[in-house]
């Protein structure tokens, strides 16, 4: 999907799964069960697998039906209004369950847990657990409290935890692409952002771990791994323990940055494509992008967030960079990797944007013409620098006609580059079934794109080159071709 209006949940890299709540528990039979359902970024559906493998670990078992679960958990997230509101009925409904099991225990996992807390567990009697994103091995233990009717709580951040030695349970649908964290938290304190807040301050997770949990994937048949992290451009792995502003030349010159960790990865194998998420545009280095231009199982695609095109705003946004850095960046992507897909998140109304800046964000996305954008207007949250020091003044009107205007530009940028690429052959690994047709089947290409075409005798996991005859605003659609025919 080349362009998606975003009001519910942060960005992640699967654009079909974008603004979907989704249980991604697999059957199994036995024990108590365990109901789990994620909403938000790729994060927390690398959080959720983290869950799963906890608790299977200590004999719990999964199912698909939240009505006959012993333990129902929401894994939310905290970035929007509306994502807040829809966790709140979600609770609603499976609060209903205690009617006729009540000894069922009903949780909330991830960002939205520490700020909610005494609303969901307290006032509004939703929940009887709850659990923030640094807490997750505390579970058995907060789980028999809540059997035995006490309080359970623990929502405190962690300077050190990754999570490097639990095995992820992977629950994804297609068991081609798997999620790999490579880093937690957040030291990036955009005004608009509250994941600093709700997630902790940045901790890079060792390279070996990540290497062996990726080498894991591949053996048990996965083909691609997202490399996660809210800002993946500023890992550094140092073996000490110390943060980055306290190491010395020497010991940073001895540490493992990003660059060097995805140039390991790649080295697994070259049927394992690796993508990441997210970069920042003022940490993103010219070294990263000549070793994706090395490999070529890295993946041709970045998602580099601008959020705003007019310096000032950006200013106001603490975003770190401002519209020429930007540029440059893009530039450089453009010269190292050429033909690269680049995607963007867009905010419409952040507080004080005049006409004339929300003008330079229409120039900047007319010159870089992006594949796809995540778009969305602004949304006032808690505890956020822009909360104590700027006044959400754009009327809501306003920020719907920007935010139209946006979108509209965003669907005639989309349309080129899908009609660009038709006549051409694209190396595409194969996802599963189009959701259209069982006789089709769909995967993405390097540039992240969506390509259908017909079955044959090509199954899941395989990579196959497709030429590309048609196309839509979203989907390349073409046939399979001999693997002579081109890349």
């Amino acid at each position: 999907m080349p362009f998606k209006i975003i009001e519910l949940e942060n960005k992640q890299i699967d654009e079909s799964k974008q603004g979907e709540a989704t249980m991604i528990a697999p059957k199994v039979i036995g024990g108590k069960k365990l109901f789990l359902e994620s909403y938000g970024c790729q994060m927390n559906f690398s959080d959720s697998e983290i869950v799963a493998s906890i608790l299977i670990d200590k004999g719990f078992t999964t199912t698909q039906d939240y009505k006959e679960a012993d333990l129902i958990f929401l894994n939310t997230c905290a970035i929007r209004d509306n994502a807040e509101n829809r966790v709140r009925q979600r609770l609603q409904d499976y609060k209903k369950i205690k009617k006729t099991k009540p000894e069922a225990i009903i949780g909330i996992l991830g960002c939205m847990a520490e700020r909610l807390k005494s609303q969901f567990l307290e006032e509004e009697k939703l929940v009887d657990l709850v659990v923030g994103p640094d807490a997750y091995r505390d579970l058995p233990n907060l789980i028999d409290q809540a059997e035995h009717g006490q309080r359970a709580i623990n929502v405190i951040l962690s300077k050190e935890e990754t999570y490097a030695d639990i095995a992820p349970l992977r629950l994804d649908k297609n068991g081609v692409s798997a999620f790999v964290s490579i880093m937690r938290g957040c030291d990036n304190m955009c005004s608009f952002c509250v994941v600093p807040f709700t997630r902790g301050r940045e901790r890079s997770r060792d390279p070996q771990s990540i290497i062996k949990e990726c080498k894991e994937a591949f053996e048990a048949g996965y083909r691609e791994v997202t490399l996660l992290g809210q800002n993946v451009d500023s890992y550094l792995y140092s073996g000490g323990g110390l943060k980055k502003e306290k190491l010395t030349e020497e010991q940073k010159a001895n540490s493992t940055n990003f660059a060097q960790l995805m140039e390991m990865v790649a080295l697994i194998h070259p049927d394992l494509r690796v993508r990441f998420s997210t970069s920042h545009p003022k940490d993103m280095t010219d070294d990263v992008l000549e070793v994706m231009a090395k490999y070529e199982n890295i993946c041709n695609n970045i998602h580099l967030p601008v959020q705003s095109g007019n310096s000032n705003v950006l200013e106001r946004m603490n975003r770190g960079y401002n519209r020429e850095w930007y540029l440059d960046r893009i530039a450089a992507i453009r010269r190292i990797i050429p033909g690269c897909g680049i995607s963007t998140d867009v905010i419409a109304g952040f507080c004080g944007e005049t006409e004339e800046e929300h003008q330079d964000t229409i120039r900047l996305m007319n010159e870089v013409q992006y594949d796809f954008a995540f778009m969305f207007i602004y949304s006032e949250r808690p505890k956020t620098l822009a909360e104590r020091k700027f006044k959400d003044d754009v009327p809501e009107e306003v920020k719907q006609k920007r935010l139209a205007e946006i979108v509209a530009l965003q669907r005639q940028h989309s349309e080129y580059h899908t009609r660009k690429q038709v006549g051409t052959v694209t190396k595409v690994l194969i996802e599963g079934e189009s959701k259209k047709s069982p006789d089709m089947l769909m995967g993405r290409n390097s540039q992240n794109s969506v390509v259908v075409f017909p079955k044959d005798n090509h199954k899941r996991g395989d990579y196959v080159l497709v030429k590309v005859t048609s196309s839509t605003a979203s989907t390349l659609i073409g046939e399979a071709v001999d693997l002579d025919a081109g890349q």
